[in-house]
């Protein structure tokens, strides 16, 4: 049996944001299960985040069917958790999960067709051990299969009960405006577009948040310290053991694009009293039209820290300028 109890406090700090026109709120900080809750990972660490996550008001989780590494292992591990320390509390929780990348060997393991998109859910359903995911996502725009196809195996999911809401992520505008038009027809409108946003990475600022705040759909960003381009881990140079030295998921290349840029942004964050970390997820939610950001942590003091950007997330004119010159 789990000696778990949450923070009697746990609401009382953390702001919950409406999810376009739904009836639904999020935390202004979300619990990302890309990195560091797989089968390579310590499940204790994993545990103590995640309940520390919920101590902090932190009421949403997001995995997806490839989360790991190994792909799966994510959402079971989350399920060991969730089932041993969390049960009782599953009505506070909003889960998501999402399917578009590969899973399992043949023509039907990814992409967007229903036969994937639906058997796909069923998976994620018996890994993480529960009847239903709050948001369920098409988790990348597939040309090749009819729109039409994806949205209803996405509606068809909200319809029999094995999710409350439907979401797209890493869809380009266009496809975007079609299928919030389609799955309104269908009589399940989209909820949210999870979609990489950061101060080094922006396209949607031109591109999609106008679109969703006339389409009445949420934003939550994922990536907003750009693999940790926007922390203070590459400020003096790359470190051995960094993603950049190893090239996963970022090069020296790139490190080397922004360095003059992060530096000096990190002179602004001191100025405020912050980390650079803290200043860009603070910068990203001065944005009403961002519903939540996802951030992920290998240990518990990153998860406080991270926390502790919703302490100062107002920018007077002058930093808004200084940031927007160096950007």
């Amino acid at each position: 049996m789990s000696t778990y109890s949450p923070s009697s406090t746990r609401y009382d700090q953390m702001p919950y944001n409406r999810s376009g026109r739904s009836g639904l709120k999020l935390p202004a900080l979300s619990l990302g299960l890309w990195h560091n809750f797989g089968d390579i990972d310590d499940l204790d660490v994993a545990r103590k985040i995640i309940l520390k996550a919920f101590d902090h008001g932190i009421t949403h989780f997001d995995l997806a069917n490839n989360y790991g590494p190994p792909g799966g292992s994510a959402e079971i591990n989350f399920g060991k958790i969730l089932n041993h320390n969390l049960k009782p509390y599953r009505d506070e929780l909003i889960i998501s999960t999402k399917a578009g990348y590969g899973m399992w060997p043949g023509p039907y393991g990814e992409w967007g067709s229903r036969k994937y998109m639906l058997a796909s859910l069923d998976q994620s359903l018996k890994r993480v051990e529960i009847d239903y995911v709050d948001i369920f996502y098409s988790h990348r725009f597939d040309p090749e299969t009819p729109l039409e196809e994806t949205m209803t195996a996405l509606s068809d999911a909200v319809k029999s009960g094995k999710a409350l809401y439907a979401g797209i992520s890493n869809y380009p505008a266009e496809a975007s405006q079609k299928a919030f038009q389609l799955l309104r027809e269908l009589g399940t409108p989209c909820l949210i577009h999870q979609a990489r946003y950061s101060m080094l990475d922006r396209w949607v600022e031109s591109e999609l948040l106008d679109l969703l705040e006339a389409e009445g759909v949420g934003c939550i960003a994922y990536s907003p310290l750009a693999q940790g381009l926007l922390t203070d881990r590459y400020l003096k140079g790359i470190p051995a053991d960094s993603r950049a030295a190893r090239e996963v998921f970022l090069t020296k290349e790139q490190v080397d694009q922004v360095y003059q840029k992060i530096v000096r942004l990190n002179q602004i964050a001191q100025n405020r009293n912050q980390s650079l970390a803290q200043m860009a997820l603070a910068w990203l939610l001065k944005d009403d039209r961002i519903t939540s950001v996802l951030v992920g942590a290998s240990s518990v003091q990153q998860l406080d820290n991270n926390v502790k950007s919703l302490e100062n997330t107002a920018f007077s004119n002058e930093e808004l300028k200084k940031i927007e010159e160096l950007l």
